[in-house]
Parts: C-alpha cells; sequence; structure tokens
C-alpha cells in the first residue's frame, strides 16, 4: 500500500513515519493492526510501486513476496524492510500520522527506487 509520506524520526528508539490519507482502502488495516513493514524498493521495482498506487485492485496479484514472522508482507527483492510496531498515532488534517518503533530490518545492496515531482527516478553514480 502506498503513502503520502515516509521518513525517520529518532535513532533512540528508532522511530519512522508514514503518512496515510484516510480515504485510502488499506486505511483501516494500516491504522488498528499493531505493526507494518515498510518495503524499500530497488530501482528495478517501477512496476511494482506503478501498481501499488492503483486503487480498488488486489495489489498482490501477481507479486512475490512472503510473509514475516509477525505476518507482515515482504516483497521480493526489496533492497531493504523494516519491520515497525505501532508506536503512536496523531491526527494530520486528511492524514494520520503513524509512528512506527523499528523492531527488525534487513538491507541488501542495489540503488533505491525514488519519486521526485511526480515522477520515478534514479540515482546517478
Amino acid at each position: 500500500m502506498t503513502v503520502s509520506a515516509f521518513c525517520s524520526v529518532s535513532l533512540e528508539p528508532p522511530l519512522v513515519l508514514v503518512c496515510i490519507e484516510k480515504t485510502a482502502s488499506a486505511y483501516q488495516a494500516l491504522t488498528t493492526a499493531p505493526g507494518f513493514a515498510v518495503n524499500i524498493l530497488s530501482a528495478r521495482q517501477e512496476q511494482i510501486a506503478r501498481r501499488f498506487s492503483i486503487t480498488d485492485i488486489d495489489r498482490f496479484e501477481g507479486v512475490g513476496f512472503t510473509r514475516s514472522s509477525n505476518g507482515y508482507a515482504i516483497l521480493d527483492d526489496v533492497l531493504g524492510v523494516l519491520e515497525c510496531r505501532r508506536f503512536a498515532l496523531h491526527d494530520g488534517g486528511d492524514h494520520t500520522i503513524i509512528l512506527g518503533e523499528v523492531e527488525a530490518t534487513r538491507v541488501e545492496s542495489g540503488s533505491p527506487l525514488l519519486y521526485y515531482r511526480g515522477g520515478y527516478a534514479q540515482l546517478e553514480h
């Protein structure tokens, strides 16, 4: 599921922030679940990012993934994964701000998929 914002908040404790629109199809699931996973896509995974931005479809159909020990969907071949316990919810106008405490991570080498000014981009080396 896509979100409108994601960033780090704190190193101690390790916290990240995710913002989700209150009308999003995944809103109820994200705001009531005890936690969530952040999948960091590689530069080769633009098609997956586009698929997850479409509403009213089964986003996982045809997309390879496994379940973490907490039951979160971990997409195949991602650059990184952050497994988070929900730490707090805050109202943010038409969005809800979800703070998650990072409990587990996984990082692979490669180039990340970037989204900038309404389009996908890659880091130049």
